[in-house]
Parts: C-alpha cells; structure tokens; sequence
C-alpha cells in the first residue's frame, strides 16, 4: 500500500490552478479507489479551494465530494492570509497550525509518505 500526501498549492485565480486542482483530486480518487493511503492538505492559496468547493453548483464539486473523506485539513495562516478562515471554520475541514501555525510536512516524511504537490 502507497502512502501518499497531496499538497495543493494552487490558488483559484486562472484556468491553470484549475487544472491543477482537478488533477490532485483525480490522482486522490486514483489512489483512494486502490486502498491507498492518501491525504490531501491545502496550503497557501490552495486555501482558497475549500470554500469554493464546498458550493454544490461548482462543477469539480463532486470529484471534491468523492475525495473528502480524505482530507487531512488546511494551514491556519494561510487560511488567515488569503482571507478564507472564517468559511473554512464552518466546513468539517480540521484548520492545522502543527509547526508555526502551518501544517507539518515533516510528519508525513516521518510517517513514510510520499509528498506530491500541486
């Protein structure tokens, strides 16, 4: 069994981020559909997918849906800086501030995953 964290990085603000998120979540599907080990985290302007997400009316909504369950969280400064904290704190979505107020990435090389990024 892989293990597999997915950083998204992508902001929501040109066509290229889109394709960018929709090919983490695909590669999350991919790897969630053959017991793998994934999580995905969202990081910088990646903050900004969770509320644009969670609308039912987006069109990646539901690949967004069918991976969520796998979801490890987002970064609490970075949610802050891109201005989408308070409409991810109504979401399920865990805000992480393990290192500085941002997520760990140290933990997933400690814990033997593999880290892509997109």
């Amino acid at each position: 069994m892989n293990k597999v964290a997915i950083v998204v990085l992508a902001d929501t603000e040109s066509h290229e981020s889109l394709g960018r998120i929709v090919n983490a979540l695909e590669l999350a599907k991919e790897l969630q559909d053959n017991n793998d080990e994934v999580k995905i985290v969202f990081d910088g302007g990646g903050t900004e997918w969770i509320p644009a997400l969670e609308d039912e009316e987006h069109d990646v909504h539901p690949l967004y849906a069918a991976v969520k369950d796998n979801i490890h969280g987002a970064c609490r400064f970075c949610a802050k800086a891109f201005g989408v904290f308070k409409e991810i704190k109504k979401t399920d979505i865990e805000l992480l501030d393990e290192y500085d107020q941002h997520p760990s990435l140290r933990n997933f090389i400690v814990d033997g995953y593999q880290i892509i990024t997109f």
